[in-house]
Parts: C-alpha cells; structure tokens; sequence
C-alpha cells in the first residue's frame, strides 16, 4: 500500500522532502504542512508500518524515545505549554505521529478543545522560508 506517508517519507529519504527538520533514529521530524498552531510537527517511521501495533521491541522503543526527544525539543524552542501527540491514521493508515504544541494565547473557546476543532481550512500551506529559525533550531537541538 502506498499512503502519502509512504511517499513522504520515500521523498525524506532522497533529499527532496521540502519540510524535512531532521533525520530521527526510528524516522524522519518534518513540519506540519498546516501550521494551526506555530510548530506543529509530524514524526514518520522509516520504514513505514501500518500501525504502533505493527512496531516491534526496540524499533517500538526508539520510535516512542523519538516522539518524547522530538517533543522536548519543540517544547524548548516554542515556549509551548505542553504538546499533545495524537496517532490516528485513520486517514492515511500508516503510522504517523503529530506533535501539537499547544499555548496559553490559543483563543479561550479552542484551548482546551482536541486540535481538530481549529479551522484547518482556513490555514494556508506552510511557508518553509518563514519557518527556517524554527527548523534550524529544531535541528540543532536534535542533532
């Protein structure tokens, strides 16, 4: 099966993935195509699997390990409150992991609500250019 997981990950591992932040040992930290909230990230699994589930011992281990450094690392350089990390796959039925950094200046009536009550529509594609301090200093923390 052929996810667009699958192909963004083929495209992390010849280079031309544009929102790559950095080579992870279990995948590939890309930025989220929607920045609803400023940094919000992905973690892909290299190589790809359907599900957590489908992970075994340490290949499991270094993925969950990935999750929380990258977490940290986005935590760190955004001043953020906490991040939320969903895996759905639903969608796209391949594992994926987003990393929600959430914020104390969120609107008061989506604060607490799951990131998917923003309006996602409304967001424009990410602008890499704008986002390159942000992507520098996540490589640089997690390199």
């Amino acid at each position: 099966m052929s996810t667009a997981i699958h192909k963004m990950v083929d495209s992390c591992r010849d280079g031309s993935f544009a929102r790559l932040i950095c080579k992870m040992p279990s995948g590939w930290l890309i930025l989220g195509e929607k920045q609803v909230v400023s940094g919000y990230c992905l973690l892909l699994p290299d190589p790809v699997v359907p599900h957590l589930n489908a992970l075994q011992g340490d290949h499991r281990q270094k993925f969950l390990n990935d999750m929380v450094v990258c977490g940290d690392a986005i935590l760190k350089v955004t001043k953020a409150l906490r991040i939320n990390y969903e895996m759905l796959g639903n969608l796209e039925p391949a594992l994926h992991c987003h990393l929600f950094p959430r914020y104390d200046s969120e609107p008061e009536e989506l604060k607490t609500r799951p990131i998917w009550f923003y309006d996602w529509d409304s967001v424009p594609s990410v602008d890499i250019k704008t986002q390159s301090v942000l992507v520098e200093t996540l490589k640089q923390i997690l390199s």
